[in-house]
C-alpha cells in the first residue's frame, strides 16, 4: 500500500463509518424511535472506528501485525522518563488550576473508575490518530503542519462522535476544539518522544478524566496557557539528539529517502532505527 492510499482508506474508512452511525442516528431521531441498545451499539460502532480503521492501515502499510499492535497498546514496561514527561505536560495543561479553576467534588474511586472508562472511550483512539496517521503525514511533512492537519481531522470526528453520543448541542465549541489543538501537540510529542503507543493511551485517559473533574473559569489565562503549551511541546520535538529515543522528523525524512536504496524496513517500530546525521 501507498503512502497516499494509505491516507485515504484510513479517512475514508474512518469518517465513511461514523458517518454511517450519524444518519443512522439522524434516521432514527427523526421517526422518534427511541433504543438503550442501538445507542450502546452506535457509541462503541463510532468510537472504535479510528482505531479499527487505524489497525487496517497498520497491518497494510507499516505491516505491523495485529499482536504487535496490542502489545504496543499496553506496553506499561518503559522508561520512567516517559511517564515523567507524560506527568510533566498534563501538569502543565491543567496548571489553570492555580490561576482561578475549581476541582469537583467526587468519591476517592471515580478517578480510577473513569481512567479504565477512558483506554476504552478516549484512549483507544491513539491507534488511528498517533500511532498510525500522523507518523504517515510525517513522512512528508513537518511535524507542526502534520499535527495541525490531524488536529482537523480528529476535531472533525469528534464533533460527529458528539452527535452520536448527544452532547453536541450542549458542546462549547471554542474553548473544546483549543484544548483539542493543546492535546494534539501534547499528545503527538510524547509519541515522538517516547515511541511509546501506551504512553499516549495513559496520558489521553488522565486528560478525560481530569477534564471532567475540573472547571476552567478564567478562559483567558488558560488560552496563553495552552499557547505556551503548544510551543513547548514543539520545543521538545525540534531540540532532540536521538532518533531512536525521540522520532526527529527530520530523520525520518532521510530514512524514507535512503529506503529508496534498500528494502524496505518497518521505521515506524523499529527498535533499532538510527539518525543518520
Amino acid at each position: 500500500m501507498k503512502r497516499n492510499k494509505a491516507i485515504a482508506v484510513y479517512l475514508l474508512g474512518t469518517f465513511s463509518q461514523i458517518a454511517s452511525v450519524c444518519l443512522l442516528f439522524f434516521l432514527l431521531n427523526h421517526f422518534s424511535i427511541h433504543s438503550n441498545l442501538l445507542s450502546i451499539l452506535g457509541i462503541f460502532l463510532g468510537g472504535i472506528s479510528s482505531a479499527l480503521w487505524g489497525i487496517i492501515v497498520a497491518n497494510h502499510y507499516f505491516h505491523i501485525p495485529f499482536k504487535k499492535i496490542v502489545n504496543d497498546f499496553f506496553n506499561i514496561h518503559t522508561s520512567y522518563k516517559h511517564y515523567l514527561l507524560s506527568f510533566f505536560l498534563i501538569v502543565l495543561d491543567f496548571s489553570f488550576l492555580m490561576f482561578g479553576g475549581q476541582i469537583v467534588e467526587f468519591s476517592w474511586y471515580l478517578p480510577f473508575l473513569m481512567f479504565f472508562k477512558f483506554i476504552v472511550f478516549g484512549g483507544i483512539e491513539e491507534i488511528g490518530w498517533r500511532y498510525v496517521f500522523q507518523p504517515i503525514l510525517q513522512e512528508k511533512l513537518p511535524y507542526f503542519y502534520s499535527t495541525i492537519l490531524t488536529f482537523f481531522s480528529w476535531a472533525l470526528w469528534h464533533l460527529l462522535f458528539f452527535y452520536i453520543d448527544g452532547s453536541l448541542a450542549t458542546l462549547q465549541i471554542l474553548p473544546f476544539l483549543f484544548g483539542l489543538l493543546t492535546n494534539s501537540f501534547i499528545l503527538s510529542a510524547l509519541y515522538i518522544k517516547t515511541k511509546n503507543l501506551w504512553i499516549c493511551v495513559m496520558t489521553h485517559s488522565i486528560i478525560n478524566v481530569l477534564s471532567q473533574l475540573t472547571i476552567d473559569t478564567n478562559r483567558s489565562e488558560t488560552y496563553l496557557l495552552k499557547i505556551f503549551i503548544i510551543l513547548v511541546s514543539c520545543y521538545m520535538v525540534i531540540h532532540k539528539k536521538d532518533v531512536h529515543r525521540v522520532g526527529s522528523w527530520f530523520c525520518w525524512k532521510q530514512y524514507y529517502s535512503l529506503e529508496k536504496l534498500f528494502a524496505k524496513e518497518d521505521i515506524h517500530h523499529n527498535e533499532n532505527t538510527r539518525c543518520f546525521i
